[in-house]
């Protein structure tokens, strides 16, 4: 029975030791957290969300950030302070806009098969984790962006996704809500009725309890300071003295890949993109009623929420290019808080918990899944904002490619 290693505890890697161990395969997690789901797992949008899928790809974006580059409350936020990693991954970035379309058709594609694969996995292990399948629902303040997500709309059509425009009357039916905040209206929504939210550290805790009940080692609270690999299998430094040893190793460690696959002979240009959210707790039914429950993504703020269970709601947005700082600043949280009560005036936000996680992101935005240059080294890294959205498919994509490789 091959040994596979993998490491990181994050949605990724937990996803990753399940469907290894549904192929056959012992299964070693290590995890520098001393529980599963802490980082970037932890608090994020709690959107499975292929309504989000279009790349960032696109000079529309760049011509944007440079824009915000002097509002501190902007939702995209770029560190100008000089740094070779930063900058050369920003030039990557833009080298990639050639690839708009197809790589926007090929995220959609990849993030309907994971919501399949999800919800199989969720019900076979009787996984509660606050799923609520109400749709999510985009927000549009004005016609010309309106209209530009019209365009964007078709390429997520082409890639399989039932979503389509909605009106403001139909909007407010969909989510009642809105009508308390709404101020000078909307011009307009579109609507995708089989996106869902759920809670991301609900779910990957539990399904990390799920892969030990099936025989899986979690090594928490163990930082690994070296990776190997030769044609005699892998081997992991593990704090100071311990050493692991595994037939192939499975790197799914969020923004620690790029250094990790350094190690390794690979090159993997992952970028650490800061996302803050809050958590507003809902103490009363007063709260409760106020906020929404279909969940939504405001494109002019580039905020996202998420209701999970009948007292937390989710509010998540920005992206902040500054490097592996993880500091929680009052100037970041405050549009979060200030957004939620203008467009729910009688929801309380006295009492609010702040977040703030990096996202492992890649020029392309898309995920890097597969081989590494030595035959018993994988990937399954650089999600970006769409790793609760995407990686129950890259899971099933990584785990059949070691199985094919040790011959299974």
């Amino acid at each position: 029975m091959p040994h596979v290693i993998v490491v990181g505890a994050g949605i990724t890697g937990i996803t990753t030791a399940y469907a290894l161990l549904e192929r056959g395969h012992r299964v070693t997690v290590v995890e520098r957290n001393r529980y599963p789901a802490m980082d970037t797992s932890f608090a994020n949008g709690g959107q499975l969300s292929a309504s989000n899928a279009e790349v960032w790809n696109s000079w529309r974006t760049v011509f944007k950030g440079l824009g915000w580059m002097l509002r501190a409350d902007a939702p995209l936020l770029l560190n100008p302070r000089p740094t070779w990693h930063k900058y050369s991954w920003l030039g990557e970035f833009c080298g990639q806009i050639r690839y708009y379309r197809a790589n926007t058709i090929e995220t959609v594609k990849l993030a309907l098969a994971a919501r399949r694969h999800l919800l199989e996995i969720a019900e076979r292990e009787g996984i509660a984790f606050d799923l609520e399948r109400r749709g999510i629902l985009h927000l549009y303040h004005d016609l010309q962006s309106f209209r530009t997500a019209e365009r964007a709309n078709a390429l997520l059509r082409e890639g399989g996704l039932e979503r389509h425009a909605v009106t403001e009357s139909e909007m407010l039916s969909i989510e009642p809500a809105l009508k308390d905040g709404r101020g000078g209206g909307f011009a307009g929504g579109f609507f995708t009725p089989s996106d869902m939210t759920g809670d991301i550290h609900k779910f990957t805790s539990d399904l990390a309890h799920a892969c030990e009940r099936r025989g899986a080692t979690l090594m928490t609270g163990h930082e690994v300071s070296r990776l190997d690999a030769g044609p005699d299998g892998v081997r992991l430094s593990v704090g100071r003295e311990q050493v692991l040893h595994g037939d192939a190793l499975v790197v799914c460690a969020g923004v620690a890949s790029r250094n990790f696959a350094a190690m390794l002979g690979d090159r993997i240009n992952i970028y650490p993109v800061k996302g803050y959210s809050i958590t507003v707790c809902l103490p009363d039914h007063a709260s409760q009623d106020a906020a929404p429950t279909v969940s939504l993504l405001d494109e002019g703020a580039k905020i996202v929420t998420s209701r999970l269970g009948r007292d937390r709601f989710r509010v998540a947005g920005t992206a902040e290019f500054n490097g592996f700082n993880r500091d929680i600043r009052a100037d970041r949280i405050a549009p979060l808080v200030q957004w939620s009560e203008r467009l729910f005036p009688r929801m309380s936000t006295r009492n609010v918990i702040p977040w703030a996680g990096l996202r492992p992101m890649t020029p392309t935005m898309l995920p890097r899944v597969g081989r590494g240059r030595r035959p018993n080294v994988f990937y399954n890294t650089g999600h970006g904002h769409l790793g609760w959205t995407l990686s129950a498919a890259t899971a099933q994509m990584v785990a059949d490619t070691v199985t094919e490789q040790s011959g299974r």
